[in-house]
């Protein structure tokens, strides 16, 4: 069973406020409390990251071992997207995300007192749980909020607050965890949850669900039936693991290929945060053009990119401007298959929207786990960039599939 694609512009409106008009200063401020959980979300993913050294450090094993604590988060918003999409189909939003963000909180400050490496596996597993149910539901509040034209810059706007903290937030974390140590990096995350918590009861009008009577049940049959679906969580589950193939081995990358100084890794996290940013407001911009033709330029240039970051990674401070094109690219990925995967969802909006994260989580976890696995063979911390082009091809070759599969049934229109 396959399903159409909608435009932006014509695609169902997935809520509407239960109370009339929201006014514009009001929509605002509930899209920047929603945008926060998007900051705290990105500051926790990437964080690990930015101080992974310090961590291999504190629970006393190897750099690629301590990767793997990258992989059970990104396992664990695999797991908690469809059980929580599920049971939650039902439940107020905004109740939801403050339950998800209250979640986030605890296992954040459980991943600082962790005693050890399998107990700090284990946390950050469990952070993972809200971590894809949050963004799918807040991408549909968002979308709630405004008109149907504006939809896209409406979900650009909530994910600009997972690009902001990788500008503002990840440094920050990196550098307190350089020098209070990796525990006290978690503790700020949990923090900025509860603050997010804080904003969302605040300001985010209540919504009513688009399908409250048939519940998660019928969205599961219908999403999970669609071939375009699986071809959309497709893409993001490879064609994105470049980008945390080459991340995750950041400051490894800087220090011993670069040749640059520890003290330098929070300057190359700040270049990767700028390309969020800047590839997030871009892919909204370009969601107006065409969805569809937009994940195919951003595929075919990720491979480029990560080629040049191959070459670039041995010339020190040349990497830097490279590490900002891959996820520049990388970001106008994310946002237009949040938007496709929304589109061809039908009317499982609550999975449409959270299940691309739960993809996207699946590259997080293969991109660091190949990216490992290439350097522990003994090809060098370069070796990820190659893996992570193969991998933005093999995405673009899922892309034609897609747009095979739809021009058989009716012109492609995003």
């Amino acid at each position: 069973m396959t399903a159409t694609s909608a435009t932006p512009s014509t695609a169902p409106h997935p809520e509407t406020p239960d109370s009339g008009a929201v006014g514009r200063r009001h929509v605002g401020l509930a899209i920047l409390a929603l945008a926060m959980g998007g900051f705290t979300i990105g500051t926790t993913e990437f964080l690990t990251m930015g101080v992974l050294p310090e961590i291999a450090r504190g629970v006393d094993v190897s750099v690629p071992a301590a990767g793997r604590v990258i992989s059970a988060y990104a396992l664990g918003v695999v797991v908690g997207v469809p059980i929580l999409a599920f049971f939650g189909a039902r439940l107020p939003r905004r109740a939801m995300l403050v339950g998800l963000m209250t979640a986030y909180a605890a296992a954040n400050v459980a991943s600082a007192v962790a005693p050890g490496y399998l107990v700090l596996g284990a946390a950050r597993f469990v952070g993972g749980l809200p971590h894809g149910a949050y963004f799918g539901v807040a991408s549909l509040v968002a979308a709630g909020l405004v008109v149907p034209e504006r939809r896209g810059r409406a979900v650009a706007s909530v994910m600009l607050g997972l690009s902001v903290a990788n500008v503002v937030g990840v440094p920050a974390a990196t550098w307190l965890g350089q020098h209070a140590g990796w525990r006290a990096s978690y503790l700020l995350a949990g923090a900025l949850a509860l603050a997010t918590v804080a904003l969302v009861l605040v300001f985010v009008p209540h919504q009513a669900t688009a399908r409250e009577a048939s519940g998660g049940r019928e969205e599961a049959r219908a999403f999970f039936g669609n071939l375009q679906v699986w071809l959309t969580m497709g893409v993001g589950a490879v064609g994105f693991g470049g980008l945390f193939a080459v991340y995750s081995y950041i400051a490894k990358t800087v220090t011993e290929v670069g040749g640059l100084g520890e003290s330098t890794v929070p300057v190359f996290v700040l270049a990767m945060g700028l390309g969020m940013v800047v590839g997030t407001w871009l892919a909204g911009e370009l969601a107006g053009w065409s969805v569809f033709r937009s994940l195919i330029a951003s595929s075919a240039a990720g491979a480029v990119v990560m080629a040049v970051y191959w070459w670039s990674a041995p010339h020190g401070w040349l990497l830097w401007p490279v590490a900002f094109l891959v996820t520049a690219v990388g970001s106008v990925l994310v946002v237009n298959l949040q938007l496709r995967l929304m589109d061809v969802a039908g009317d499982a909006v609550t999975l449409g929207a959270a299940m691309n994260h739960a993809a996207l989580n699946i590259a997080n976890a293969l991109g660091a786990w190949l990216g490992g696995l290439v350097i522990a063979a003994g090809w060098g911390y370069r070796a990820p960039a190659l893996v992570g082009g193969a991998l933005s091809l093999v995405g673009l070759a899922i892309l034609l599939v897609s747009a095979r599969v739809h021009v058989r049934n009716r012109p492609l229109a995003t």
